[in-house]
This record gives C-alpha cells, sequence and structure tokens, in this order.
C-alpha cells in the first residue's frame, strides 16, 4: 500500500474525529457534521486495511460492540439511579417565586381602565376596582388617563392610550 493511502486514511480518520468533536460541542444534535464524521472514519479504517473484507468485518463488529455497550450503559443508568442525578428534579414552586400564567387575566383583554401610576412603561391601573400591574407599548402614560388592554402574554398585561 502507497504511503499517501495511509496518509489519505490517517487525514479521513482526523478529519472524522474533528467532525464528530464539533458536532458534539459547537452543533446541537446528530446532525451533518456527525454523520460525516462517521462516514469519514468508517472510510479511514476501510482504506487503512489490506483485505476489504476483514475491514468490513471489523466496522460490522465495532458497531455491533458499540450498540450493545451502549445499550448496557443504559441499563446500568436506570438501574443504579444515574439518569435522576443527570435530570433535574427540582420544582418550581409558587413559594420559590414562579408564577403560571393567570387565566383570568386573559379575561382583561380588550377591558378599559384607569392609570393608577405613571406608566412609563411599567406601572398599574385600575380595571374594574382592581389594581393590576401593566405594561404600555412603550409609551408614556400619566396617572388617570384611560387606558386599554391591547394584549396578554402568560403574566405581562399590555396597554396603550385609550
Amino acid at each position: 500500500m502507497g504511503d499517501t493511502v495511509i496518509w489519505l486514511a490517517v487525514l479521513a480518520v482526523i478529519l472524522g474525529l474533528l467532525s464528530l468533536v464539533l458536532e458534539i460541542f459547537v452543533f446541537p444534535g446528530f446532525g451533518i457534521a456527525g454523520l460525516t464524521g462517521v462516514i469519514l472514519m468508517a472510510w479511514g479504517i476501510v482504506l487503512i486495511s489490506t483485505d476489504i473484507v476483514q475491514s468490513l468485518q471489523a466496522l460490522v463488529i465495532g458497531i455491533t460492540l458499540t450498540i450493545v455497550f451502549f445499550a448496557w450503559g443504559i441499563r446500568q443508568g436506570y438501574k443504579r439511579k444515574l439518569w435522576h442525578r443527570l435530570a433535574l428534579n427540582d420544582k418550581q414552586d409558587s413559594e420559590q417565586g414562579y408564577s403560571a400564567a393567570q387565566p383570568e387575566l386573559m379575561e382583561l383583554l380588550g377591558k378599559e381602565g384607569v392609570a393608577v401610576t405613571k406608566l412609563r412603561p411599567a406601572g398599574a391601573v385600575e380595571i374594574e376596582g382592581k389594581r393590576i400591574d401593566v405594561v404600555t407599548e412603550g409609551g408614556y402614560i400619566l396617572p388617570g388617563s384611560a387606558v386599554i388592554v391591547i394584549k396578554v402574554e402568560g403574566s405581562r398585561v399590555v396597554v396603550r392610550p385609550n
């Protein structure tokens, strides 16, 4: 086998490894870079061998062993509760300051109210006797000005002058 073929095989394996490293640390998911890396590494392994049948057998055995060890590792992870240490199990309680969307705020959409404080752009308005924290579309609204609710996103209520 010539020196050119050996260097080509080594280059293919190195580029394959580089592609896989890029896929793992730079590009999320298993995409084009990962697939290219696997193909380049397999091609490099096939190029470096003297017998094509022997190299393909080694490649198939390697892939099979990889799948078996991966499945074994996942099974051991479940048995030893490894996944519980890797996954985030914290809850987002309201006592800790987390709040979910409030369905009653959706009822405010299109309703009119009066600015209680200066809205620059955040402040408070009174709608149907209830004081509600709101934001404007970006403008400044004086206290006592009439406003209308134009958007509700989660717990964020957006108003504009009416």
